[in-house]
């Protein structure tokens, strides 16, 4: 950051703010237009060494990350036609945010303007026209090739299911093991699980070259359920086997383990407090296992596609064909069977999928 920002971020008052989610929001007017507004706060975030994670026509949107790398803040400039703009910081942990929202918005205001300062008006004609060339993507130069698709194999949803199903039986056996030993920790092999199937499906999602997300969700569903449920029954056989009971069924064992409760050290919470722990058991190997296998379904769409064909059929959409006309330009370069079509598609919605997790996370 510049010595002078870092002189100006000296004085500023700050005003404080408590909330679930705190925030400071403050406008300003700028005699410049909205694009011309987005590119001059993204040199300013860049100047105040705040990570951008997204812009479009009339906001960009940074965040910026504390000295152990961990973002604090998210920081949203934005402008409307009639040269009013606005900016807002808004906190990414906490409940009181000692003033800092306020901090970063005075300070970024004050900074664009300095920015801007820098730009007369015939250097604002050139970063127009440079943004105009920019955003129709004028400079690109359509190759005369592309690479040869990979011999794609036809997605094969069997292979997901079969794979995710025995490693989740696998999990489920120890889960029941570890647990009659007292080994088992609540929240801890929630979390593992969760992240352990989020890798089992990457790996299996790649066998079979399958990526439907609404499909994928199920069988992610219904590992957890099966985990769930054979845990449960591995405890029950074990139980009857290593104490000699007499037989009973299942779903006697678990009435049984329902009218004695859940017991916390000394203090039996009983069936209430039983169930409330299978539904936390559930939700967050559920929400864990989620965003570990939507992370890894966006890098294998991305991932099997070359840079080149992604940035062609970006190039073709930016310049307003319909997808029917970017299908015909890939087929004259190679990628001509439905399936090559819509690995491309997959990837530039993994793209998109990924800028999306940035700007929320």
């Amino acid at each position: 950051m510049d010595q002078k920002f870092q002189d100006f971020e000296k004085t500023i008052k700050r005003k404080h703010s408590v909330a679930f989610t705190p925030k400071y929001h403050e406008g300003f007017t700028a005699k410049i237009k909205p694009r011309i507004f987005v590119e001059i706060a993204v040199k300013t975030f860049e100047a105040l060494d705040w990570e951008v994670v997204y812009q479009d026509k009339n906001q960009v949107e940074a965040k910026r990350e504390n000295d152990f790398g961990k973002w604090t803040h998210k920081i949203t400039a934005k402008m409307n036609y009639t040269g009013k703009a606005e900016v807002e910081s808004k906190s990414l942990e906490g409940i009181w945010d000692q003033g800092k929202n306020s901090k970063w918005v005075k300070l970024f205001i004050y900074a664009f303007n300095e920015t801007l300062k820098s730009f007369d008006t015939e250097k604002l004609a050139a970063l127009e026209t440079e943004v105009e060339r920019k955003d129709n993507l004028d400079d690109y130069v359509i190759p005369e090739s592309l690479p040869a698709p990979k011999n794609f194999s036809r997605p094969q949803l069997l292979i997901p299911i079969l794979g995710t199903g025995l490693v989740a039986t696998a999990i489920a056996y120890l889960v029941a093991l570890l647990s009659l030993e007292g080994l088992y920790v609540i929240g801890l092999y929630e979390v593992g699980i969760g992240v352990i199937l989020g890798f089992v499906l990457k790996i299996f999602m790649k066998l079979g070259n399958y990526t439907n997300w609404k499909t994928i969700k199920l069988v992610l569903l219904g590992a957890v359920i099966l985990i769930f449920v054979l845990n449960q029954y591995f405890q029950y056989q074990l139980i009857m086997t290593r104490n000699h009971y007499e037989p009973i069924g299942f779903i006697a064992f678990l009435r049984i383990r329902l009218e004695h409760g859940l017991t916390i050290k000394d203090l039996n919470v009983g069936t209430i407090g039983l169930l409330i722990s299978w539904i936390f058991q559930i939700g967050v190997t559920c929400l864990v296992g989620y965003l570990r296998t939507l992370i890894a379904i966006m890098k294998i769409s991305v991932n099997r596609v070359p840079t080149e064909v992604i940035d062609f059929a970006i190039y073709h959409f930016i310049k307003s064909k319909s997808e029917l006309k970017v299908k015909s330009e890939l087929s004259k370069m190679g990628w001509k069977s439905e399936l090559e079509h819509q690995m491309v598609f997959d990837a530039l919605a993994g793209l998109q999928g990924g800028q999306q997790m940035r700007r929320e996370g």
